[in-house]
């Protein structure tokens, strides 16, 4: 072996010598080896030679090349290729007709020199530097929630960084509001420290430690992973963190919710702000209007001061106190106002106005408030607006003006700040009947409610003509509602049900007629009546007229018409042929045959009423004689 060396150096001196000596690598100086760079878990191609080499690779030893010692791993042989024992021994196979090795499920352990011998028809030596990559996971980041005073000495701790199974170890950069960090002598320092997996790969753990200012409290903080794999250089954020920061408070204040103009039943909270971290205890105080003294008000568990219902009381001077219970050094705020804008509980006079038909009645409203008062006046059932100002005269009363009124007292200047009240009119008089009479469509055995409703003043009583359950309801001071439970029956169809309203100044009824209904359902029957409709008629006026009744009257009437039109057609007949005489004598004789002479008399009535007759004038609109509206005979004997 020395005799070969000798002689190699002589023929490389001599430029005759080749470049790898004969059997053994590794004895000379060796180029550079190629370079192949995979994932982890990927397949590795090694190549026994450059790829525009044409060596004969019948007869190749592969080699893994591990702190300098070679260990063979293959063999090849007659382009047969069969793997040696050991832990490559089942991850090896040959491709492109021998010429490539290829190592599948590569790890960080295969990362080393691979070299392989060709033996014909002359040594061949070729050496591959496998290079392994494998990109880190997420990386975590762990924030120091205890938190950093700014008076501390040294650099305190304030997150970790996390990357784990790399390959190989990644480098990780802090940043701070997005600028990189770098160590800083007692400002920042960073201590970085790696574990090896079992499976090769590394964890990298890496805490940033730093002195923080109280301007670093909203700091936004971050670390960054760089590995390099064989697509290039990557990189992996972490997410941001922020860091608490303690720092004493050097003023407090005070803070009102909501903001803007107050009014009474507002929920208010006032609250005590301070610019330290954390804040110090606080206390709330009101100053005593007689006094002039601070009084400490109660908070709750936050140190806030909560009016659930703001009244005009709660109005006043408020400041608040800091205690800073590590120092115990004292702040004061400045005082602030509070004002809480109100409206009092309005008063009406005449509280109770009650007046006659026909005569005037003034309302007065009043209120107080600590800003400028609007008033006006509502009429209840409709919501009209009656009046602007504080007085509403009403003149002329009639019964329709009885009822609620409203007045309303408003702060213009403060939205949703206002008072009302509601006053009943009453108007002296008999009960106002809803209805005077009504007619409804039942069956016989069914329980229906009958209805009555009655108004007035003094406030009516109701009561029934039929035995049943009744019952009642206040519409309003001067109304009332009766409801009468009762069973259809024969006698009750036969003489239907009447309610009698009454009071000191007379009374009043409604009459309900019942008819069979033999299309209707049986069930309960319920009849309401609308207070619109109103009858306000007392117990002397005439029953209002169903609408059948006057459609009969109407073709009456018609009837009468057309008959008088032809009986006057045929009098003017006889008349222009000189057989009829004038005269006003109840009774005219019309000439006939001696032989039809004492066959009848033609007697012709009227049973209209007067008012109906009134439909009978004629075009001049003169009514007839009272002699011409009695009996009138026609005489045909003659």
């Amino acid at each position: 072996m020395g005799l070969s060396r000798l002689v190699c150096a002589f023929l490389l001196a001599a430029c005759c010598c080749g470049r790898h000596a004969a059997g053994v690598p590794g004895e000379v100086e060796q180029p550079e080896p190629e370079l192949v760079e995979v994932e982890v878990g990927s397949t590795a191609l090694l190549k026994c030679g450059p790829s525009h080499s044409q060596g004969n690779f019948s007869h190749v030893d592969w080699f893994s090349v591990h702190k300098e010692k070679p260990t063979l791993i293959f063999r090849v042989r007659q382009g047969q290729g069969q793997s040696e024992p050991g832990e490559y021994q089942h991850r090896l196979s040959l491709q492109d007709k021998g010429t490539t090795l290829a190592l599948t499920y590569v790890t960080p352990h295969d990362e080393r020199i691979f070299l392989c011998q060709g033996k014909r028809p002359r040594s061949q030596e070729h050496r591959i530097q496998l290079r392994v990559y494998k990109a880190p996971e997420e990386p975590s980041i762990q924030v120091n929630a205890l938190g950093i005073p700014i008076n501390s000495r040294e650099p305190e701790e304030v997150a970790t960084c996390v990357g784990r199974n790399g390959y190989p170890i990644p480098q990780v950069v802090w940043y701070k509001n997005g600028q990189p960090l770098k160590e800083e002598k007692n400002r920042v320092h960073i201590q970085s420290s790696q574990i090896v997996e079992s499976s090769g790969l590394y964890t990298l753990r890496s805490v940033l430690k730093a002195q923080l200012l109280k301007e670093d409290k909203d700091a936004q903080f971050y670390c960054e992973l760089n590995y390099r794999l064989p697509s290039g250089n990557h990189m992996k954020e972490s997410r941001e963190v922020t860091v608490p920061v303690f720092y004493p408070a050097e003023k407090v204040w005070l803070e009102v919710e909501p903001v803007g103009m107050l009014k009474e039943g507002d929920r208010v909270e006032i609250r005590c702000l301070a610019d330290g971290n954390p804040p110090p205890h606080f206390s709330i105080s009101k100053q005593n209007l007689s006094t002039k003294e601070m009084e400490e008000e109660t908070t709750d568990d936050n140190g806030v001061l909560v009016l659930a219902r703001a009244q005009k009381e709660h109005s006043g001077l408020y400041e608040c106190q800091g205690l800073d219970l590590e120092t115990m050094a004292s702040l004061l705020s400045g005082q602030q106002e509070l004002l809480v804008n109100y409206v009092s509980d309005i008063r009406v006079s005449p509280p109770a106005p009650e007046s006659e038909e026909g005569s005037s009645l003034t309302l007065t409203c009043e209120a107080e408030s600590n800003q400028a008062l609007e008033f006006q006046w509502l009429r209840e059932k409709t919501g009209q607006v009656l009046k602007k100002g504080p007085v509403l005269q009403l003149h002329n009363l009639k019964r329709e003006a009885g009822g609620g009124y409203r007045c309303v007292a408003s702060v213009p200047s403060v939205p949703g700040l206002n008072r009302t009240q509601l006053v009943n009119v009453a108007i002296f008089g008999p009960p106002w009947m809803a209805l005077k009479e009504r007619k409804m469509w039942v069956q016989e055995n069914v329980v229906l409610n009958l209805s009555c409703e009655a108004s007035g003043h003094p406030r009516p009583t109701i009561s029934w003509n039929v035995e049943g359950l009744t019952s009642e309801q206040d519409q309003d001071p001067q109304s009332i509602l009766s409801i009468l439970n009762v069973l259809v029956t024969p006698e009750l169809l036969e003489t239907g049900a009447e309610c009698v309203a009454s009071n000191s100044l007379g009374k009043n009824t409604t009459i309900i007629l019942l008819e069979l209904d033999s299309n209707s359902t049986t069930g309960l029957s319920i009849s309401t009546v609308s207070p619109h409709t109103r009858a306000n008629g007392t117990s002397t006026e005439k029953k209002l007229p169903e609408p059948e009744s006057k459609g009969v009257v109407i073709v009456a009437v018609t009837v009468c018409v057309l008959v008088l039109a032809v009986l006057g057609a045929v009098l003017y007949f006889f008349y222009k042929k000189g057989k009829l005489p004038c005269g006003r004598s109840g009774k005219q004789e019309i000439t006939l045959s001696p032989s039809r002479k004492s066959e009848f008399v033609v007697e012709v009535k009227s049973d209209k009423l007067p008012e109906e007759m009134g439909l009978l004038q004629g075009s001049n609109g003169d009514k007839r004689a009272p002699g011409d509206q009695g009996e009138k005979y026609i005489d045909l004997r003659h």
